[in-house]
């Protein structure tokens, strides 16, 4: 499937803001399902300096200073992107203790990078209580896979989504007590209790291609931003789940970026001058491309 994006945020302000120093990932990665075919970030006012590298996970992240007032900034991220399916994973009876155990055994080897996924990070912390909940999937001797989906399927089914329990920076014990959050709650608790066992996960910024009503038409501006998690595992590699809605990603998932937890991925953090109140509104649009437009 190919698909064309437009993200735009809007940012409005009372009073003048005369400088602001801005980051921003909004550029899909590339990675064996996902080809980027285009991308260009517009920012209004014209800033005066805008730069793009790629940041230590390998996502690109763009710069950009404005130094002339203004009292609304907006900036627009719009790409083509081409998914493919991913190959379903085979069974494989690996008990998940063994993973865990060759991993913390070979760190510093060939499985390094994805063990930096193991540890605490700014909105993720490890704890007895996550463990305890993630045990209850992780049963001793089961598959690694197994383990996986049931845990995936457990926070899909017995958290609920709701928009109005958390913010961003609400801790993980306080959202596994309300049972409640949003997409970026779910992946961090995914996240939290795979770290609390010893096993790497890390967290996948993007968006979730919407599909309305039969008979309605489709809403402009009406997908939005997503998160969910991708774990590792020697036999498998890494393998994306999406505990908000109970699923393994397929054509229907792009990826804009991953790191540790929402802190390293955010689609926009900045600073700024003045500008007394604020107001922030977002619009994402992700609308397939028939052969005609590709």
């Amino acid at each position: 499937m190919d698909y064309k994006i437009t993200h735009t945020t809007v940012y409005t302000y009372t009073e003048t803001v005369p400088i602001c120093h801005n980051e921003v990932h909004l550029t899909p990665r590339e990675h064996p399902r996902q080809a980027r075919l285009a991308s260009r970030l517009a920012v209004r006012p014209q800033p005066a300096s805008i730069d793009t590298q790629l940041d230590y996970f390998g996502n690109h992240v763009s710069f950009f200073t404005i130094e002339v007032g203004h009292e609304r900034l907006t900036v627009t991220a719009s790409s083509r992107v081409r998914i493919s399916e991913p190959a379903p994973p085979l069974p494989l009876a690996t008990p998940w203790e063994s993973i865990r155990d060759r991993l913390t055994n070979e760190a510093c080897g060939p499985f390094f990078e994805a063990c930096q996924f193991a540890f605490d990070s700014p909105h993720v912390a490890t704890s007895r209580e996550l463990a305890a909940y993630a045990g209850k999937s992780f049963m001793p001797g089961r598959p690694w896979l197994d383990a996986l989906l049931d845990l995936t399927r457990r926070i899909h089914t017995e958290f609920r989504y709701d928009r109005s329990a958390t913010i961003v920076s609400t801790p993980l014990d306080e959202v596994l007590r309300l049972r409640r959050g949003v997409c970026q709650d779910f992946a961090h608790l995914e996240i939290g209790c795979l770290r609390s066992l010893g096993l790497p996960a890390r967290y996948v910024s993007g968006y979730l291609v919407t599909t309305p009503p039969a008979g309605q038409p489709r809403l402009i501006g009406a997908d939005a931003s997503h998160a969910w998690v991708s774990a590792f595992s020697p036999d498998y590699g890494w393998i994306d789940v999406d505990p908000t809605n109970d699923q393994i990603p397929s054509t229907k998932h792009i990826t804009l970026a991953w790191g540790r937890d929402y802190s390293d991925v955010a689609p926009i953090k900045g600073v700024f001058i003045g500008g007394g109140r604020h107001g922030m509104s977002v619009s994402v649009d992700v609308a397939p491309l028939s052969s005609d437009e590709r």
